[in-house]
């Protein structure tokens, strides 16, 4: 694979600044639900939205977190080609977690890798939803399910498609983990809240 390394600061760009977009953020302050990080776990991100109750706000915010990595991969492929697509996802991925308008400080990337992912090879797409939806349901976990869907991804992406998708999966599933670090310790510590807990207490 031949590299133009204006192309990928290009796609990194282009990927960051889309993935920086804070959709939970902005819909939750347009439905008047507050400032999406002063509830439950302070991040941008999906799963923290569905804790002000509100689902629709909570899937809409999905969607635009996988899409806002989606749009950038698709666009860098067609224009740059392969290479430059990986490294827009990977700065889409960058953008959501450390989005400079918020002081670095955004989601943890589940929905964004799902984007990226299903834009870069929607099979491995799909068996990172897979992955992700069997752990969720046999371990209630939110967390853990991410965390095994991120490992296993570059291993899908090797043998579904190239060493080059598993090198940029790997990326992504890396700073997934860091994102998750505090969820790591309590996954270990014993104290990880499980899918639906929250609901049981209220």
């Amino acid at each position: 694979m031949s590299i133009d390394v204006l192309s990928l600061l290009y796609a990194v760009v282009l990927g960051y600044l889309f993935g920086s977009i804070p959709f939970g953020l902005l819909l939750t302050r347009s439905a008047g639900l507050g400032d999406i990080r002063d509830i439950g776990s302070g991040n941008i991100g999906a799963t923290n939205v569905l804790r002000t109750g509100n689902r629709w706000i909570a899937f809409a915010t999905l969607v635009l977190d996988a899409s806002k990595a989606a749009v950038p991969v698709l666009l860098a492929r067609g224009l740059w080609g392969e290479e430059a697509a990986m490294i827009a996802g990977i700065g889409a991925f960058l953008g959501h977690c450390f989005p400079v308008w918020l002081n670095f400080k955004g989601g943890k990337g589940v929905a964004v890798f799902i984007g990226s992912l299903l834009a870069l090879s929607w099979p491995v797409g799909l068996i990172f939803c897979a992955v992700w939806l069997f752990i969720a349901v046999a371990r209630k976990f939110s967390s853990l399910a991410a965390l095994t869907a991120g490992a296993t991804a570059p291993i899908f992406a090797y043998v579904v498609v190239n060493e080059y998708l598993a090198g940029a999966a790997a990326v992504m599933a890396l700073l997934l983990f860091f994102q998750h670090r505090e969820n790591i310790a309590r996954l270990i510590a014993g104290t990880e809240p499980r899918i639906g807990s929250e609901k049981k207490k209220a």
